[in-house]
C-alpha cells in the first residue's frame, strides 16, 4: 500500500479530507500558507509539516492538492518551491481544488514532463461532507492512476466517480454548481412566498420535501434560511467565483445559461449588501430590507 503522502492546502476543505488520510494510517506532509494552521493540525493529527509545496511532496507516492483557484494552484504546483520540483517520476498529483478545465490539462501536460501522473478531482459536500468523510468526488484521468488513489480517497468520500479524460472532472464540478444554484434560488423564493403567505415553516418541509420538491438544499438548509443563519462554511465568493468558471466553459461550448448568469448577479446582490462570507444559502437574503 502507498503510504507517504504531501496535502497542499488546509482550508475548511483540506484541513478534515487530510486529517482523514493520516487517521487512516497513511504519513502524511502538509503544507499551508498559514503555518500556524498547519502546525494546528500537526497537532491534532500528528503528521509532519513542510516548509514549502515542494518539501511536502519529496518522497511523496501522491501529492493532493486543495487550495482556492487556478492562480492558487499554480502558484504550488510550479517554481522552485513547487510541489513538481519535488516529486519522484512515477508519483500522482491530485487537485481536489475547484477550477478550470483549462489548467487541469495544463497541469496534466506539466506533470507529464515530469513522468508523473495527474487527476482533476474537485469534490462536493461542503465543509460537513469534508469533515464526516461523506465528499463525492468528480475525476477526471486515467482509470488505473485513479485505482492506486482509490483507498486514499475513501478515507474522506462516499462516492468517487471518473467522468472521463483529464478535464472531465472539473467540469462534472461545473454542472454541480450550476445544479445547486437553480436549486438554492428556488428554494429560497419558495420560503420567502411561504412567510408572507403565513404558512409554518417545519409542516411545509415536512410534507414537500418527501414529494418532488425535495431536495439536499431543502433538508439542510430551509430551517436555517428561515432563521436567517448563514454560517456553513462554503462562501459566497467561492461560489461566484465555481460560476464564473462556469460561465466562461459555457461561453466555449456554446451553451445557453440563462439561469445560472441571473443567480450568478443575485449573488454579487449578496456581496454588496455584506454577505461575501455567507454561505451560499444567502440567496433569500435578497428578498429582506436588511441582511
Amino acid at each position: 500500500m502507498t503510504t507517504s503522502v504531501a496535502f497542499i492546502g488546509l482550508g475548511v476543505m483540506g484541513y478534515p479530507m487530510a486529517g482523514h488520510l493520516q487517521n487512516a494510517g497513511y504519513d502524511v506532509c502538509v503544507f499551508n500558507r498559514t503555518t500556524a494552521k498547519a502546525l494546528k493540525w500537526q497537532e491534532e493529527y500528528a503528521g509532519r509539516v513542510a516548509k514549502t509545496p515542494g518539501e511536502a511532496a519529496n518522497g511523496a507516492d501522491v501529492v493532493f492538492v486543495c487550495v482556492g483557484n487556478d492562480d492558487d494552484v499554480r502558484s504550488v504546483v510550479y517554481g522552485d518551491t513547487g510541489v513538481l520540483n519535488g516529486m519522484a517520476a512515477d508519483s500522482i498529483l491530485v487537485d481536489h481544488t475547484t477550477a478550470s478545465a483549462e489548467l487541469a490539462r495544463e497541469l496534466a501536460d506539466a506533470a507529464a514532463e515530469h513522468k508523473i501522473a495527474f487527476l482533476d478531482a474537485p469534490v462536493s459536500g461542503g465543509q460537513a461532507g469534508a469533515e464526516n468523510g461523506q465528499l463525492t468526488i468528480m475525476v477526471g484521468g486515467e482509470s488505473n492512476d485513479l485505482l492506486q488513489v482509490s483507498a486514499m480517497l475513501d478515507t474522506y468520500a462516499k462516492h468517487v466517480g471518473l467522468q472521463g479524460p483529464v478535464g472531465s472532472g472539473q467540469l462534472a464540478k461545473m454542472v454541480n454548481q450550476i445544479c445547486i444554484a437553480g436549486v438554492v434560488q428556488g428554494l429560497a423564493e419558495g420560503l420567502q412566498f411561504a412567510k408572507n403567505a403565513g404558512l409554518d415553516q417545519e409542516k411545509l418541509v415536512a410534507a414537500i420535501s418527501q414529494g418532488s420538491a425535495g431536495s439536499w438544499q431543502m433538508e439542510n438548509r430551509s430551517k436555517t434560511m428561515w432563521a436567517g443563519e448563514f454560517e456553513f462554511g462554503f462562501a459566497v465568493d467561492w461560489m461566484r467565483k465555481d460560476l464564473n468558471i462556469a460561465l466562461q466553459e459555457a461561453h466555449k461550448n456554446g451553451s445557453s445559461l440563462p439561469v445560472t448568469a441571473l443567480i450568478d448577479q443575485f449573488y454579487a446582490d449578496v456581496q454588496q449588501n455584506g454577505g461575501s462570507r455567507f454561505d451560499t444559502s444567502s440567496l433569500i437574503t435578497r428578498f429582506s430590507k436588511k441582511l
